[in-house]
């Protein structure tokens, strides 16, 4: 299996702040990679940066053996990534927003759209403004999700969502896994890392761990909680 994701010796500097330090960091594909840590720790500089979106102090990224930076709006069509933050135009309605971001891509994805759509029960009808957080996150799984991507990079999806909509978003990921996709799943909850992923690493302090399994107690993954806050 091809690497989808080789990320060597990255570091990210904010000055004083906290970036990220020397990560090492490869997904094959078909995998569901979990990314746990906790707020601070890294996990959004590391994807930003994947992504083209930060420009990063020393290391190489390749997303799908393209270059992060050289190659960034083309690694961005074969990307589906849902942020943490589901930003959108108050004032649309659904249905433009799901389209645009199709538009955005010069694809129709009306057919996916709406299979997604009925599984989630997203009400297209409505505009943003009068949504709440979980049905704004809905709208940002279809707008991540339509288009069939290779590699799916989801930011702390699930807060915000009811337990039935999680249960039906990781099993449209299953699917599109089974289907030879991979997914790189940033998340605080261990659950969804124990039950669906694969592979699985930490970001604690900017530096990134590798798990020898998918499957971390509770008793452990606390620690690196615990350990965060006495700094």
């Amino acid at each position: 299996m091809e690497n989808v994701i080789e990320i060597k010796n990255l570091t990210k500097s904010y000055g004083k702040s906290r970036g990220v330090i020397d990560v090492n960091l490869t997904v094959k594909e078909g995998d569901i990679f979990g990314f746990l840590g906790p707020n601070g720790a890294g996990k959004s500089t590391t994807i930003r940066s994947m992504l083209g979106f930060l420009k990063f102090s020393e290391g190489s990224i390749k997303i799908l053996r393209m270059d992060s930076v050289t190659d960034h709006e083309k690694i961005l069509r074969e990307v589906g990534y849902m942020p943490s933050e589901a930003w959108f135009y108050n004032t649309m309605k659904v249905s433009d927003v799901i389209r645009y971001a199709a538009d955005v891509r010069g694809l129709d994805c009306s057919e996916e759209a709406a299979r997604i759509c009925e599984k989630l029960k997203v009400n297209t009808e409505k505009r943003i403004k009068e949504l709440s957080l979980g049905n704004r996150k809905k709208v940002s799984i279809v707008c991540a999700m339509q288009h069939k991507p290779r590699l799916f990079i989801f930011d702390e999806p699930t807060s915000g969502l009811d337990p039935l909509v999680q249960k039906h978003f990781f099993e449209l990921i299953n699917e599109y896994v089974e289907n030879g996709a991979t997914c790189l799943l940033s998340t605080h909850v261990l659950s969804e890392v124990n039950k669906y992923c694969k592979t699985a690493a930490i970001m604690r302090e900017g530096r990134l761990t590798m798990l020898d399994s998918p499957k971390i107690d509770d008793e452990t993954f606390l620690s690196f909680y615990e350990d965060e806050e006495e700094k």
